[in-house]
């Protein structure tokens, strides 16, 4: 029989307020909260920021229909296809007109993880969203979600109960502005998508 650890204590539900910053503050601060999709998910472990003067973001040349929600205001959801097969999730953050974002890279599953193993077709929790295209998957994210708030149903974003030990390292799978340390994650955490380097 499959086992695993209670549901974690659920902190108070973040506001669109805590998106109005730099996504540099935001970025690090979500490391350790809990994001539910329709009460499925779990702690987040890891992340990456793009900022609008980054050539890695997809709002460096201007607003597309595409990317129209990175220009504000902050605290929507902001979700995209890669490479035409999974799709990604990111929260909007700053004031209007500044086009940053924090990537979601991985989750450790704490809530629904029946549901996640069912729509990822495997049982190791460990893999179930360890990454961002697993990560939508598991928490049945897709384009209809896109311009959602992040502080309305079915989206729900508990704050961290602690502050947990954030590590830093280069982001994943970009060719421009590759050496930029703006992917954190959870000091220890086997959920990451990729391990960060001993420090």
């Amino acid at each position: 029989m499959l086992q695993h650890t209670p549901a974690p204590k659920l902190g108070k539900r973040l506001t669109k307020r805590f998106f109005d910053r730099s996504v540099h503050e935001v970025a690090p601060e979500l490391i350790g909260a809990t994001l539910l999709v329709d009460g499925v998910g779990g702690i987040i472990v890891e992340v990456e920021a793009y900022h609008h003067t980054d050539p890695a973001a997809h709002s460096y040349n201007g607003p597309t229909p595409r990317n129209r929600i990175m220009f504000g205001p902050a605290g929507f959801l902001y979700v995209y296809r890669s490479y035409g097969i999974h799709w990604c999730a990111n929260f909007v953050c700053e004031e209007a007109g500044s086009a940053s974002a924090v990537l979601l890279r991985a989750l450790e599953p704490t809530h629904g993880i029946a549901a996640m193993r069912l729509r990822r077709g495997l049982e190791d929790e460990r893999a179930l969203c360890s990454g961002p295209g697993k990560l939508c998957e598991a928490l049945g994210i897709t384009n209809r979600h896109n311009t959602l708030p992040l502080d309305a149903a079915p989206l729900a974003i508990h704050a961290r109960t602690s502050k947990p030990e954030v590590i830093t390292d280069v982001r994943i799978g970009i060719s421009k502005a590759a050496d930029l340390p703006w992917r954190y994650g959870l000091k220890g955490s086997r959920f990451v998508s990729k391990r960060f380097p001993a420090r």
